[in-house]
């Protein structure tokens, strides 16, 4: 399907160019992103590391590294090189999470290589020696401290490169790294509890709009907004109402979608 089909698609399912930036959900937001009242920065993007304060409910999450091979070659196209660095530091983050920080090494690696790609290495040098100290002396907490890093400063090179908008595709490779780890998880041990920390239908929409207000050179090409129509189907399927428990068959159709997704952020 060629860009032109895909972005009618998006447009005869209400998926118009946006015109702002959307609000970014205030549980996903490092408190170093604040400024005076509360203003937020202009190139600030979710935290990886948030998300995954709210993931840790569901423990343990489904982790497989069998998809680290496919990061030895590296993509071409920059939109993609992003999403897949933040699928990497979301890998990092489970694999600490379920005791395989022995990955790290490997897993920061592959960060250090894309950072580079990006024209942010420099910056995540010192980041990737401490990952593997940290991995090595399995110091969970920081490890966890230094993928946090890591994405704040690939955040802020990119805003100084004056390509902001990368950092919404890292942060977004990561939430659907997540969200596909979390989501198998409670599938496969199901209860209305777990099931209830995967409704995040704001998050849904914050980055189904959030890709739609990027540059048009970026928001225009046909994976992104591929990802944009099945971003706006997973947040209607995580619409919940009030007093009602999810069930076993919405987590199943929340993880059917964030698998194609995050098969879209990894290619």
């Amino acid at each position: 399907m060629n860009t032109n089909t895909l972005l009618l698609l998006g447009l005869l399912i209400g998926l118009s160019p946006a015109q702002e930036k959307p609000a970014i959900p205030e549980d996903l937001l490092d408190d170093e992103h604040f400024r005076s009242e509360r203003a937020l920065n202009e190139f600030t993007v979710p935290s990886i590391a948030k998300v995954f304060n709210e993931l840790e409910k569901i423990a343990p999450l489904f982790y497989n590294s069998k998809h680290l091979k496919n990061h030895e070659r590296l993509p071409l196209d920059r939109s993609r090189l992003a999403l897949r660095l933040g699928t990497l530091i979301a890998d990092g983050f489970i694999a600490v999470q379920t005791g395989n920080s022995d990955d790290v090494p490997k897993i920061a690696s592959h960060i250090s290589r894309y950072a580079k790609a990006l024209g942010a290495g420099e910056e995540i040098k010192k980041h990737a020696a401490s990952l593997l100290d940290h991995a090595k002396a399995k110091d969970l907490p920081k490890l966890k401290s230094a993928l946090a890093a890591t994405q704040r400063d690939v955040e802020r090179e990119l805003a100084s490169l004056r390509d902001p908008d990368l950092s919404h595709l890292i942060s977004l490779g990561g939430w659907l790294q997540a969200l596909d780890s979390a989501s198998i998880a409670v599938n496969k041990k199901f209860t209305p509890e777990r099931g209830f920390t995967l409704f995040r239908e704001d998050i849904a929409d914050y980055y189904a709009e959030s890709i739609g207000s990027l540059d048009q050179s970026i928001s225009t090409r046909p994976h992104i907004i591929k990802m944009r129509i099945l971003l706006q189907g997973l947040r209607n399927a995580m619409v919940i109402a009030d007093g009602v428990e999810p069930t076993a068959e919405q987590v199943k159709d929340i993880t059917e979608v964030s698998a194609e997704l995050v098969k879209i952020a990894r290619k």
